[in-house]
């Protein structure tokens, strides 16, 4: 049966690495992701899972270490955050080019420099383009359960995954979740069933061979293949889920949305906040939504240009910037999504939280007033001193 439990965010993906019982588990430690794998290593040390636990090195030599044993065929799961995820972006790559569907709870943390531990979303940002699907959360609940679902979705379409989760404002505090019945979610997900092992010696096979002008392109093409079916196993998936578990979860939850004229999308925990703006505006008159996006890759752009198709203004909340002169990442693939709707909404761009800085009830506040009156600065950074 369910049970409620108060849990940080890291604790609620330790404990969903828990019950998923992978059979390796490679890491190395990092602030603010160290508490995930180090609850989890206590859970191997007291024998409440089967898992081969292996502390290695460094970040690099942790992905180097998950993909050897995916390779196998077992069901394989690290954790990590910031600098730790950029070494990692060697091997992360080549995981996506195996299709080996390993399992990563990612902190989101700001990238060095200059040198900093709090939240944004640069770190996985930077690894947007490598074959990952990438899941958000906006709370300890959504960390816990799209860990569980993402290792269903990567086995499904065997594309590894990340579940990811705002640093120290969701790791480091306390909620209440309901955490479901383990025998229910090992049924739920069932058992890894890989084509190919490389310990099957009656069908022995290779990984990781050269690739040149031959059949590179061909693999390349099938990676993207994969990345497009992936939106419909991550639909199933999360059908399924509410199915079994009473919480569904689809591309991205539409708050307030049906009459909406000013809208702000958003990604993470500063969801949570943007929900309690929006009901004191509603409660005033005013016609704001929300449109929290949970699935950043495969990136859902049809179902968000239905979705914003009503809307008179956009602004798109950005805990990153990707340094082009064009805005955050969120902003420009919100903006290619748009960009063959006739309607021509107006989008801009709030650059926001670098570093961990709060963003305030009345800052969010703003950002509606600026739509209602028409910001005519495509890219805003907001809250930075002048």
């Amino acid at each position: 049966m369910p049970s409620f439990a108060a849990k940080t965010g890291n604790e609620a993906m330790a404990e969903a690495m828990r019950q998923i019982n992978p059979d390796v588990v490679a890491a190395y430690p990092i602030t603010p992701a160290t508490e995930i794998v180090m609850i989890f290593s206590q859970f191997v040390a007291d024998g409440l899972v089967n898992t081969e636990f292996v502390p290695v090195e460094s970040e690099h030599s942790a992905m180097s270490a998950c993909v050897g044993a995916s390779s196998t065929g077992a069901r394989v799961m690290t954790g990590t955050s910031s600098q730790g995820l950029a070494l990692m972006y060697e091997i992360l790559p080549i995981a996506a080019a195996l299709r080996l569907p390993i399992i990563m709870c990612v902190v989101n943390r700001a990238l060095s420099g200059p040198i900093n531990i709090h939240c944004d979303h640069s770190d996985t940002m930077g690894g947007r383009d490598f074959g990952w699907i990438q899941m958000f959360s906006e709370n300890a609940q959504e960390a816990y359960d799209n860990t569980l679902q993402a290792v269903k979705i990567a086995e499904k379409i065997n594309l590894p995954a990340m579940a990811t989760t705002d640093g120290f404002i969701i790791i480091h505090c306390m909620e209440k979740i309901e955490m479901l019945d383990t025998q229910d979610i090992q049924s739920f997900l069932g058992e890894r069933k890989a084509q190919n092992s490389l310990l099957d010696l009656e069908k022995p096979v290779s990984f990781g061979g050269l690739d040149l002008q031959d059949y590179y392109f061909e693999h390349r093409k099938q990676m993207a293949d994969a990345m497009d079916r992936a939106g419909d196993v991550i639909l199933e998936v999360g059908k399924e889920f509410g199915k079994k578990f009473g919480r569904e979860y689809g591309y991205f939850e539409e708050y307030q949305m049906a009459d909406a004229e000013h809208v702000i999308v958003a990604l993470g925990s500063t969801c949570g906040t943007t929900k309690a703006v929006v009901d004191d505006l509603r409660s005033k008159g005013e016609k704001v939504g929300l449109l929290k996006l949970r699935v950043f890759r495969p990136f859902p752009a049809k179902e968000i240009v239905t979705a914003l198709s009503k809307a008179k203004s956009i602004a798109v909340l950005d805990r990153s910037d990707g340094l082009s002169t064009q805005g955050g990442q969120l902003y420009t693939e919100v903006c290619a999504a748009l960009f063959e709707n006739d309607k021509k909404i107006p989008v801009i761009d709030y650059i926001y939280g670098l570093g961990g800085r709060d963003i305030s009830i009345d800052e969010i506040k703003s950002i509606y007033a600026d739509l209602k009156k028409g910001n005519k600065n495509k890219i805003n950074y907001l809250g930075v001193r002048e």
